[in-house]
């Protein structure tokens, strides 16, 4: 069975941002992670090397493959921020269609820029998703 590569690193989160992201890109990247450390309780780390995670939890598939990752986490891609949210449910959807432009994939929900977008719903799409990891993995 494959080992997961995706674990947290004793890597700097700052040498992250210093090394990926545009001067607009590291000022949102701070606002994010303020965000995610007020949602979580929890303080940013490199998981691999390149997603900043908050929190822990462990999960188990039907196949019996199991691993660790972060309960919320982002990464800088490109020119776009990913923030790595679940938000499949009709709540979710419904906060996601006034937050502005983004994108969404099943587990990514790509950003430009945060001043583009209402950073309150944002609050609620990741808190809403933090809840609903800790309900169902504990």
């Amino acid at each position: 069975m494959a080992e997961t590569k995706t674990r947290p690193t004793a890597a700097s989160v700052d040498a992250y941002l210093a090394s990926r992201a545009s001067a607009q890109q590291r000022t949102d990247c701070r606002d994010l992670m303020a965000l995610l450390e007020r949602v979580t309780g929890e303080e940013g780390v490199m998981w691999g090397p390149s997603i900043v995670g908050y929190g822990v939890y462990r999960y188990t598939y039907a196949s019996g493959h199991s691993g660790e990752a972060p309960v919320v986490g982002f990464a800088i891609r490109g020119r776009e921020l990913v923030v790595y949210v679940n938000a499949e449910s009709d709540a979710q959807r419904e906060r996601l269609a006034v937050l502005g432009p983004h994108r969404m994939g099943k587990s990514c929900l790509y950003l430009k820029r945060l001043a583009d977008i209402d950073e309150g719903v944002l609050q609620q799409v990741v808190t809403a998703s933090v809840e609903g990891v800790r309900r169902r993995y504990g």
